[in-house]
C-alpha cells in the first residue's frame, strides 16, 4: 500500500480533528490551493456522509463567473453535495475592497448554510494566513482583541488548516493531482495583505529565521484565551448595568476597567468594528483623568458623558 505524503496527511488530520460527527458540512472553496487541498480532505473524512460545497463569486476579475463553474463542475464529479456557486456583488458596500469582499463572502456562506441546513462551514485559513492577520494587526495598533487573529470556531465557521502550513496544501494538491487557480489579488500591491505576504513576511524570515511564522500564529491563540478570561471578568463587573458608577469601576485593573468601557459602548450600541481604543480611551478618561471635560461621541451617533460620578448616555 502507498504511503499518504505528508503534507496530504497533515491536511486530513487537520480537518479530522474537528470535522462534526454528523450534519451537513459545507466547504467554502475558491479553487486555491489552501481552499481545494480542505476540500479534498474534507471530502476524504467525511466519506460516507453529506459533505457539500460552496465557492463565491465576487465578481471582481474578468472570467470570475467562469472560475466559480469551474470549481462547481470539480466539485460535483468529486462527489460533493449540495454544491453551491454563490455570486455576490461587492460595490457600494461601506469599508476597502477586501472589507466589502469578505463581509459579502460570509453573509454567502451563512445564507448556503442556512438554505441547506448545515450545521458548520470549513474555511481554508492557514497558519501562513495567521501570521500574517497578527502581523497587521501590530502594524495597525489593534490590541489584544485584532493580535488574537482568527478563532479556530466562531458559530457555524471552522478553521481547521491553521496549524498547517500553506506550502503543505500546495504540496497536498500536487500530490493529490489537483489544479489549484492563484487569486490575481493575492499578489496585487494594492492590498495590504498582498504586501505583507510578498514583502513584510519573506523580510522578517530572512531576518528571524522560519519560525517567525509559526511564533506569530503561535500567539493569536494564547493571546485569544487571555482575552477570554478578562472579558469574563469585565462582564462579571459590569452585570447587567446601562449605566457605571465611577467609584465601582476606577480602582479596577486598567485592562478590565477598560474592557468594561468597551463592553459598556457596545451594550450603548456602538458597532463593535467601528469601536477603536481611541473611543474607550476617551471613556476612560471620563473616569481616571476627570477635569469637567464633555461628553465622549461614539460611533452610532451616541454621546457618553460623566454626569454626578455616573457615566451615562445623554443626548445630543
Amino acid at each position: 500500500m502507498a504511503r499518504i505524503p505528508a503534507s496530504v496527511a497533515a491536511v486530513r488530520t487537520a480537518v479530522r480533528r474537528v470535522m462534526p460527527s454528523e450534519g451537513l458540512v459545507l466547504v467554502a472553496c475558491s479553487g486555491g490551493a489552501d481552499s481545494l487541498a480542505l476540500a479534498a480532505a474534507a471530502r476524504f473524512v467525511g466519506r460516507g456522509r453529506p459533505v457539500g460545497l460552496v465557492t463565491v463569486d465576487h465578481g471582481l476579475q474578468e472570467g470570475s463567473d467562469r472560475r466559480a463553474a469551474d470549481v462547481a463542475a470539480w466539485a460535483r464529479a468529486f462527489g460533493f453535495d449540495p454544491v453551491v456557486a454563490a455570486p455576490v456583488r461587492v460595490d457600494g458596500r461601506s469599508g476597502g475592497p477586501e472589507a466589502a469582499a469578505r463581509t459579502a463572502r460570509y453573509e454567502a456562506l451563512s445564507s448556503a448554510a442556512a438554505g441547506h441546513g448545515a450545521g458548520a462551514v470549513l474555511l481554508g485559513h492557514t497558519r501562513d494566513d495567521q501570521a500574517e492577520t497578527v502581523l497587521l494587526a501590530l502594524a495597525r495598533g489593534a490590541g489584544p482583541r485584532g493580535l488574537a487573529g482568527m478563532p479556530e470556531r466562531r458559530g457555524i465557521f471552522l478553521r481547521p488548516l491553521l496549524d498547517v502550513a500553506r506550502a503543505d496544501t500546495r504540496k497536498a494538491c500536487a500530490a493529490l493531482g489537483l489544479v489549484p487557480w492563484d487569486d490575481p489579488h493575492n499578489v496585487d500591491p494594492s492590498y495590504a495583505r498582498a504586501r505583507v505576504r510578498s514583502d513584510a513576511m519573506p523580510a522578517l524570515v530572512a531576518a528571524l529565521g522560519p519560525d517567525v511564522v509559526a511564533n506569530l500564529a503561535r500567539s493569536a491563540p494564547m493571546i485569544a484565551a487571555d482575552n477570554e478570561a478578562l472579558d469574563a471578568l469585565a462582564s462579571a463587573a459590569i452585570g447587567d448595568a446601562t449605566s457605571l458608577d465611577i467609584s465601582e469601576i476606577y480602582g479596577l485593573a486598567t485592562a478590565i476597567r477598560r474592557r468594561v468601557l468597551h463592553l459598556w459602548a457596545r451594550r450603548l450600541g456602538a458597532p463593535g468594528s467601528a469601536l477603536s481604543h481611541r473611543h474607550v480611551e476617551a471613556l476612560d478618561a471620563l473616569v481616571v483623568d476627570w477635569h469637567g471635560q464633555g461628553p465622549v461621541h461614539l460611533p452610532g451617533g451616541i454621546l457618553a458623558a460623566r454626569v454626578r460620578g455616573v457615566l451615562v448616555r445623554v443626548a445630543g
